[in-house]
């Protein structure tokens, strides 16, 4: 019976795909991969760097044994690793990540000097009184008067938005961006759903909530509960 190969190596234009077996012991695993990297790197010693990625397969890694393997994988002088793709997170990684996508729904009124946070989206039935403040790791809606502060894509989203029924803030901000009470917002006019978003020049636009169906169709993925 021919002996299953624990590593495969495949050249594609960007570089090495290292394809590594999730079955056999994570020690086997790295004695072939020695094996193979270093009968590979004789013929082409004298080559440009050449771009590595790593795919494990239903293997998890622990942060020490992605670094053994990048270890072992960048002493062969021309290689270079780009990333290693595993299809295995941790319980506490599936559990953020799940948060981050999910609607966190309060009903409530948002007073002064009080701040509600939420890991994802958040959908706020309730107003933001001035001096409260909002911040999401996601999309902020607020059915009600935002009259505070609003902080959406607060670790780095420039895709975020913030929509409410009565646009009249203090402050608005998405991922890094900050625009303190908007200019094209006039106190004696009446607004009904209006959004804020960032543009192509990092600046907070704030416009009528349809302009958001073409410039983030992505927010369609509420329909159905999805």
């Amino acid at each position: 019976m021919k002996k299953r190969q624990n590593v495969t190596i495949k050249g594609t234009k960007e570089g090495l795909v290292l394809h590594l077996d999730d079955k056999c012991s994570y020690e086997e695993l790295k004695k072939e991969l020695e094996q193979k990297l270093s009968t590979n790197s004789r013929t082409q010693e004298e080559r440009n760097l050449i771009s590595v990625k790593v795919n494990v397969g239903n293997r998890y890694l622990t942060e020490e044994q992605r670094e053994e393997l990048k270890s072992l994988i960048r002493q062969k002088k021309n290689f270079v690793v780009d990333d290693i793709e595993s299809e295995v997170i941790t319980r506490e990684e599936a559990l953020s990540l799940k948060a981050e996508n999910e609607i966190m729904s309060v009903s409530s009124i948002v007073r002064s000097g009080q701040v509600l946070k939420a890991p994802g989206d958040l959908l706020l039935i309730g107003d933001v009184n001035p001096g409260g403040t909002v911040v999401a790791g996601g999309n902020i809606f607020i059915m009600g008067s935002l009259k505070g502060v609003a902080h959406a894509g607060c670790f780095g989203n420039l895709e975020a938005v913030i929509v409410a029924s009565s646009m009249k803030p203090t402050q608005l901000k998405i991922s890094d961006s900050i625009n303190r009470a908007p200019d094209n917002i006039q106190n004696n006019e009446k607004r009904e759903m209006e959004c804020a978003y960032i543009d192509e020049d990092r600046q907070i636009i704030v416009d009528r909530l349809q302009v958001l169906i073409h410039l983030r169709p992505n927010l369609n993925r509420f329909e159905g509960g999805h």
